[in-house]
């Protein structure tokens, strides 16, 4: 036999081997899109009903509301004119005042018991009274400015004008936990100012706006935003209502009252079923 169809038999058998290993081969997978994070959604924007129009002395610039046991206490601001109340709600009647030294700036306002704790604004210095007869029952002191006080639990949520909520000891007012930053969708919502727990969720002003707040203290994240522009256009023509502040929690009627910076009247709103816990 000659060599060359040898070579030629060769070749052909190398051929065949090549198809068959390119044939049994995994097709290599092609490009894949990369996963895109999905951006958390706004927080949804809730209007209240409003349940009852309540008188409110339109001398007060609310810093703070505190509803206990069917009694409502009011701090009211400003420099030679803070002040702690106890109003009748049903009339607007202040029926207590306890007035505080012209050098200080009343704010925020929680009952820890059968005390009531006053921030102060600049001042770095909270007041404790008695609930019942007003009398002073000691101060505390913290850094920073004080502007929205609420009590959870056995503790202390307050706000100080930045989108963060700080965690106290309701007794000594020291910080015992790390802030806690707010957030919607991943944005700071604004500067959070009066403070109420309602159903475990924290309701916080967004000075100086008519909204309001409702965040998760475990995770810092607003749950609801509750629109209250339209209790402005039920004030009286010609008042000079400032700011939207103030929020008390009657848990037994399962209320919350909301009132402003010199504002004429109280409103009552019917917690959305969405926010009850």
């Amino acid at each position: 036999m000659s060599r060359l169809p040898q070579t030629a038999a060769a070749l052909a058998a190398a051929v065949a081997l090549l198809a068959a290993g390119c044939s049994s081969a995994a097709p290599s997978p092609g490009p894949t899109a990369a996963a895109v994070p999905t951006a958390p959604a706004p927080a949804p924007v809730l209007r209240p009903a409003v349940t009852a129009v309540l008188p409110h002395d339109p001398g007060s610039y609310t810093q703070g509301l505190v509803w206990q046991r069917g009694r409502l206490f009011e701090s009211a601001g400003l420099y030679g004119r803070s002040d702690l109340r106890e109003v009748r709600p049903r009339t607007g009647r202040v029926l207590r005042v306890r007035r505080l030294p012209a050098r200080y700036f009343a704010e925020g306002l929680a009952a820890v018991d059968d005390r009531l704790v006053q921030l102060t604004w600049r001042e770095g210095t909270a007041f404790v009274w008695a609930r019942d007869t007003f009398r002073p029952r000691g101060r505390a002191t913290y850094s920073g400015e004080g502007w929205g006080l609420a009590t959870h639990g056995r503790r202390l949520l307050m706000s100080d004008g930045t989108s963060a909520l700080r965690v106290l000891d309701a007794r000594t007012l020291r910080e015992v936990a790390p802030r806690i930053p707010v957030r919607d969708a991943g944005t700071p919502p604004g500067r959070l100012n009066e403070l109420e727990v309602v159903h475990g969720l924290v309701w916080a002003n967004l000075y100086p706006t008519d909204r309001v707040a409702v965040i998760d203290p475990a995770t810092g994240r607003v749950r609801a935003t509750l629109d209250l522009s339209g209790l402005r256009r039920r004030l009286p023509a010609g008042s000079r209502a400032e700011a939207l502040n103030g929020i008390a929690w009657d848990r037994a009627g399962d209320r919350v009252l909301v009132t402003g910076k010199w504002w004429p009247r109280m409103f009552a709103l019917r917690v959305p079923p969405a926010l009850r816990g």
